[in-house]
C-alpha cells in the first residue's frame, strides 16, 4: 500500500518553532561581536545621508532598570529603522560620570574625610566599573552601537572639552558670579540644579506673625509713624497706638534673615481694630485671617498697597528696623496678602530685594546651621531653630496663630531630604543676559534664543513643546557651580580683593584644558597657580568649585557631536524620558543657544515612565519591580523589545507578568508565521526558481502588492516613531492577511502540486518576497529573531539583515486593481467562512473540505466570483463550489451541504473522480496529474 503522505511537499526548516530566546540570544550576541557586525554596517552605510540620534548619557551608578531598557530599546529601534531606510545612522552610546551620587557612594564606603585627590581617584574607578556593568546589560538588550568607543564625560579629552565649552559661554557673555538664593542640599553641602529637585509632602509649622509698625531708627519724613499711617487711611489715631503688619510663613527659620514685608501695590489693604491691636491685612483675606486667629474685628479703613510703601516696621526678633516694600509677586492665594521677605532665602524675595537694595547675605552656613553670631539661633540647625523662633515670637506677643500643615516642598532627589534656599556666591548662566550674534540683528537674551529654538524643534509627542516652553519661560538663571570634589572644575582665577576674573581668563583656560587633556581634572586641582600666573599668583585665588553635572551632559553636543567625525551637529534627534524636559533636554538647549544660538537638536522624542499593571510607580517596597535582567534571563530580550515597541510610549508604560505573557503569545504567532515562510522556501533557489511576475498566479501577485503596501505604510510609521502602530500592523498582517487568509489557502498548493510546477513555484516566489520584506520590517524591533530568520532565509552566516535596506519589490502596474479586486473577494470569502463555521458547529460537516458551497450571487458579485472559475473552491478551501446568478441583490445567499463524494487520500478533497485510476484508486485526478503527469494548471489561486 502506497504511503501518499511521503509524496507531499512537506518541507522542514532548522528555524525552530520554539524561540528559546533566553538561551539562544547570548550565543547570537557573541557571534555579532566576533563578526564585527556594527563596523560592517558602518562600512556599508558610508556615503549615505546621515541620521544622528545623540545618546543622552545615563548616569554611571547602579544596575540598569526597566526605564533604562525602554530608553535604549527605543533608541535602537530608531537607529536600525533609519539604517534600513538608507541612512548612515551610527550610534555612539555615552555615560555621565561625574557628580554627587558617585562621590556619595565613595563616602559611604570610605568615609567623608579622604583627601580630595583620593576621592577623585576612587570616583573615577567606581564610575568605570559601573559603566562596564551597564554596558553588558545594554548590549544584551540587542542594542547595536560603538560600544568600544563610547563617550564618557570623565574621559580626559571630554573633560578638557567641557572646560573649553565653559570658556565659550563665558566669552559670549552668559556667565556671571552672583550671590543669590539657590537650591541647597544640607546633606550634599552643595547647590542643586533645578533638575535635582523633586517635590514631596512635608509637614511644616505655618505661623502668622505681627510686625509692629514704627522703629526708632526709621522715620517717614518728619511725622510720627502713627500719624503717617492715619493720614494714609484717612483716620485720626492716638500717637501710641500699636499697629501690626501681619505676615504668614511656613519657614519660621528664615525670619532672622527678614529684611522687609512685601505687599502688592494694587491690592486693597484694611486697617482692622481687634483685641490684639490694629492689624494690617489684605482686604480680601481679612475675614479668613480673623477666623483663623479667633478674633473679632472692625475694619476702620482701606487703602491701596502702594500707599504703604516704605512704612517702617520693627523686626519681631531683633532690635532692627525693616520696611514695607511693593512687589507684584504677592498673591491672595493663601496667607495674609503681606509677604515676609528674606532675600537670602527665596528667589522672589531676592529679585524684589534687588530693586530696593536690600542685603541678601545668608546667616545659614552650608551645613544647615546658623552662624554663631546670629542672634537667638546661633549654631542651631535650621529645623531646630523653628521651635526656638516660635517660642520667642509667642513671648514677644508677635505670634497670632500657629498650626501644622502638610504641603508640597522641594527635596533633594538623591537624599530624599528637604532642601533650603540659601544665598551663596555662585556662578550662573543668565537667562536674561544678552549676546548679539549678528551686528544687524538686535541682541537677544538667552531666554529669547531658547524660546525661538523650541519653536524650531519638532516634538514627539507634540505636547512636549508646551511643557518645555513653560519651563524655559519661567526658569531662573542656571546655577552651574557646585562645591564638590568629583566634577569638572571651573578653572578660573579670581582677584582676592575685587573678585574679578583674571583679564587673561580665556588664555589661561586653554592652557589648563591642555593639561586636563593629558592628566584629567586632577591637573587643575594639583596645579600651583604660580605655574601659570607667576608672581601674580599671590593676588588671585584658584576657584575650587566644580560644574553642575547637568553642564557635563548638556554640553555633549559640543564635546561629542562636534568632536566625533562619524557624527554631525546638530543632531537629528534627542530621545529621553519625560523628566528630561527639566533635565538634559533643557541643559542641552540652553548651552546650545549660549554657544551656537540654536538648539543642538532638530527634534525631541519623549517617552513616559514604566508603571505596574495597576498603574503604580515601580517600588522595591511595593514588590512590583520587574527587572529587565530577569525578563532577558527567562523570556529573552526580544520579548522585552516587543513589549517596548507594542506599548504607546507617549504615556505611562504598563508592565506586569500577565502583560508579558500576552507579549509572549504575540511573539509565538509572529515566529510561527516566519517559520512557515522559511519552511516552504527550503527548496527554493531565487537564481534558478524565479518566475517572471506575469507567470504568477493572481492571488500571489495580490499578496505581493498587499505586502508592498504594508511595507510602504510601515516605513512611514517608523519615520513617525509610532512603533506601537508598527507592531499592531505587523501582527495583524501575520495573523489575518497571512495566517487567516493567504497561507491558509496556499497550503494545498504548496503541499500537493508538483514540486517544480508553476503553481508551487509561483507561491514560493511570492513567499520569497514576503519573507524578505517581513524580516526587514521586524528587524528594528525583534533584532535577534530577525537575524536568525535572515540567516535561514539567505544562508548568509557572516552577514546581517542590517547590511541591507527595505525590500525592493518587482514592478506591478496593475497592483491597485488587484488589491481592489481581492479586497472584495476577501469580504465574500469571510461570509462563506462564517456559514461554514455555523455548519461545523451544528455537526453538519467536519472540515471545510467536506463541504459543498452553493452561492446565489447578484451581478457584480457573480461576475467577481465566477472570474476565478474552478479556482474559487481553493479560495474557500472547499471541495466543491457552485454559483447561481440571481436578479435580486436582496436575496443573495450561501448554502452549505455535506459533500457526498469520496475523500482523496492524498489531498483530502472530496471529489467525484476518485477511483477513476485503477493503479491509484484512492486519489483524485488532480493528485494523479501532480504526481505522474504534467501537473495541474491554476491561474488564480
Amino acid at each position: 500500500m502506497t504511503d501518499y503522505k511521503k509524496t507531499l511537499n512537506l518541507l522542514d526548516t532548522s528555524f525552530p518553532m520554539r524561540g528559546n530566546l533566553a538561551q539562544r540570544e547570548p550565543t547570537m550576541l557573541k557571534a555579532w561581536q566576533e563578526r564585527n557586525i556594527y563596523q560592517k554596517i558602518r562600512t556599508v552605510c558610508k556615503g549615505r545621508p546621515k541620521f544622528i540620534l545623540h545618546d543622552g548619557p545615563p548616569y554611571a551608578n547602579g544596575d540598569i532598570h526597566i526605564g533604562h531598557a525602554v530608553n535604549k530599546i527605543l533608541k535602537d529601534i530608531i537607529v536600525k529603522s533609519k539604517t534600513l531606510a538608507g541612512f548612515d545612522a551610527p550610534y555612539v552610546p555615552g555615560w555621565d560620570c561625574h557628580g554627587l551620587p558617585i562621590e556619595h557612594q565613595i563616602e559611604k564606603k570610605q568615609g567623608k574625610h579622604l583627601p580630595p585627590n583620593k576621592v577623585r581617584e576612587l570616583c573615577r574607578s567606581y564610575a568605570q566599573e559601573q559603566v562596564e556593568r551597564q554596558k553588558l546589560d545594554f548590549m544584551r538588550l540587542g542594542v547595536l552601537g560603538d560600544w568600544e568607543n563610547a563617550y564618557l564625560t570623565m574621559h580626559f579629552q571630554t573633560e578638557a572639552s567641557i572646560i573649553r565649552t565653559l570658556g565659550k559661554i563665558y566669552e559670549n557673555g552668559y556667565l556671571y558670579l552672583g550671590q543669590k538664593p539657590v537650591n541647597w542640599c544640607i546633606d550634599c553641602s552643595s547647590a542643586l540644579a533645578e533638575a535635582e529637585v523633586e517635590y514631596e509632602d512635608k509637614t511644616s509649622p505655618a505661623i502668622d506673625v505681627g510686625f509692629e509698625v514704627g522703629y526708632s531708627n526709621v522715620s517717614v519724613d518728619t511725622q510720627p509713624i502713627t500719624q503717617q499711617l492715619a493720614n494714609i487711611f484717612g483716620l485720626s489715631l492716638p500717637i501710641n497706638t500699636k499697629i501690626y503688619a501681619v505676615i504668614w510663613t511656613t519657614t519660621p527659620w528664615t525670619l532672622p534673615a527678614n529684611q522687609a514685608v512685601s505687599i502688592h501695590p494694587d491690592f486693597d489693604y484694611s486697617l482692622i481694630q481687634t483685641p490684639r491691636g490694629l492689624l494690617i491685612l489684605a482686604a480680601e483675606l481679612e475675614q479668613v485671617c480673623l477666623t483663623r486667629y479667633g478674633l473679632t474685628g472692625q475694619t476702620l479703613a482701606t487703602c491701596k498697597g502702594n500707599a504703604l510703601e516704605n512704612i517702617p516696621l520693627k523686626h519681631p526678633l531683633e532690635e532692627r528696623g525693616v520696611k514695607i516694600i511693593c512687589g507684584e509677586h504677592v498673591t491672595l492665594e493663601a496667607g495674609t496678602g503681606l509677604v515676609h521677605t528674606a532675600p537670602a532665602h527665596g528667589l522672589d524675595d531676592y529679585f524684589i530685594g534687588q530693586q530696593y537694595h536690600l542685603p541678601s547675605d545668608s546667616p545659614v552656613e552650608g551645613n544647615g546651621k546658623f552662624s554663631a553670631s546670629t542672634p537667638l539661633v546661633g549654631d542651631l540647625f535650621v529645623w531646630k531653630a523653628n521651635d526656638v523662633i516660635i517660642d520667642a515670637l509667642r513671648t514677644g506677643e508677635h505670634l497670632l496663630h500657629l498650626e501644622k500643615i502638610e504641603h508640597s516642598y522641594p527635596h533633594c532627589w538623591r537624599h530624599k531630604t528637604p532642601i533650603i534656599f540659601r544665598s551663596t556666591p555662585q556662578w550662573f548662566i543668565g537667562m536674561n543676559q544678552q549676546h548679539g550674534t549678528d551686528a544687524l540683528q538686535q541682541a537677544k537674551t538667552l531666554r529669547q534664543l531658547a524660546m525661538d529654538a523650541v519653536d524650531a524643534t519638532a516634538f514627539y509627542p507634540a505636547w512636549g513643546k508646551a511643557r518645555l516652553e513653560s519651563m524655559i519661560r519661567n526658569r531662573p538663571d542656571w546655577c552651574v557651580s557646585r562645591q564638590r570634589n568629583w566634577g569638572v572644575p571651573m578653572v578660573f582665577f579670581i582677584h582676592k580683593e575685587t573678585q574679578a576674573l583674571h583679564p587673561q581668563t580665556l588664555q589661561l583656560l586653554e592652557q589648563v584644558a591642555q593639561k586636563v587633556e593629558q592628566h584629567g581634572i586632577e591637573a587643575w586641582f594639583s596645579l600651583d597657580a604660580t605655574e601659570l600666573l607667576g608672581e601674580e599668583a599671590e593676588n588671585y585665588r584658584k576657584l575650587t568649585d566644580t560644574l553642575d553635572v547637568w553642564f557635563d551632559s548638556g554640553t555633549t553636543h559640543a564635546t561629542v557631536l562636534k568632536q566625533n567625525s562619524l557624527l554631525k551637529h546638530p543632531a537629528d534627534l534627542y530621545l529621553e524620558g519625560s523628566d528630561q524636559h527639566r533635565g538634559w533636554f533643557q541643559s542641552s538647549l540652553l548651552t546650545g543657544c549660549a554657544i551656537d544660538g540654536r538648539a543642538p537638536y532638530d527634534a525631541l522624542l519623549t517617552h513616559g515612565f514604566v508603571v505596574d499593571g495597576n498603574g503604580r510607580k515601580m517600588s522595591k517596597s511595593k514588590g512590583n519591580v520587574i527587572a529587565p535582567q530577569k525578563i532577558m534571563d527567562t523570556s529573552g530580550a526580544d520579548i522585552l523589545r516587543l513589549w517596548v515597541a507594542s506599548t504607546d510610549y507617549s504615556g505611562e508604560l504598563f508592565i506586569s507578568e500577565e502583560i508579558l505573557k500576552r507579549v509572549v503569545e504575540s511573539y509565538r504567532r509572529i515566529r510561527n508565521t516566519l517559520r512557515f515562510l522559511l519552511a516552504n522556501l527550503a527548496d527554493f533557489e531565487p537564481q534558478t526558481d524565479a518566475l517572471a511576475i506575469e507567470n504568477w498566479l493572481e492571488i500571489d501577485r495580490y499578496m505581493l502588492a498587499a505586502t508592498k503596501v504594508l511595507q510602504e505604510d510601515l516605513t512611514q510609521t517608523y519615520d513617525r516613531y509610532e512603533f506601537h502602530q508598527a507592531v499592531h500592523k505587523l501582527h495583524n498582517f501575520c495573523s489575518e492577511d497571512l495566517g487567516g487568509f493567504y497561507l491558509d489557502i496556499l497550503k494545498d498548493r504548496l503541499y500537493t502540486t508538483a514540486a517544480q510546477g508553476i503553481p508551487r513555484r509561483s507561491a514560493q516566489n511570492a513567499l520569497h518576497h514576503i519573507a524578505h520584506s517581513l524580516i526587514r520590517l521586524f528587524a528594528p524591533i525583534l533584532s535577534f529573531t530577525a537575524e536568525e530568520a535572515w540567516e535561514h532565509l539567505t544562508g548568509d552566516t557572516d552577514g546581517s539583515v542590517l547590511l541591507h535596506t527595505w525590500h525592493e519589490f518587482p514592478s506591478q502596474p496593475d497592483a491597485s486593481i488587484l488589491i481592489q479586486r481581492w479586497t472584495q473577494l476577501r469580504v465574500l470569502r469571510s461570509q462563506v467562512q462564517k456559514k461554514l463555521e455555523d455548519s461545523r458547529t451544528k455537526g453538519e460537516i467536519g472540515s471545510s473540505l467536506a463541504a459543498t458551497v452553493e452561492i446565489h450571487a447578484h451581478n457584480e458579485n457573480y461576475t467577481l466570483l465566477s472570474s476565478l472559475e474552478d479556482d474559487l473552491r481553493f479560495v474557500f478551501i472547499t471541495s466543491e463550489t457552485s454559483l447561481v446568478k440571481i436578479d435580486n441583490p436582496q436575496t443573495e445567499s450561501i448554502f452549505i451541504k455535506s459533500c457526498q463524494h469520496l475523500k482523496c487520500e492524498r489531498c483530502w478533497h472530496y471529489r467525484q473522480d476518485i477511483g477513476n485510476n485503477v493503479e491509484h484508486p484512492t486519489l483524485c485526478n488532480r493528485c494523479i496529474s501532480n504526481l505522474f503527469g504534467t501537473g495541474e494548471v491554476r491561474q488564480y489561486a
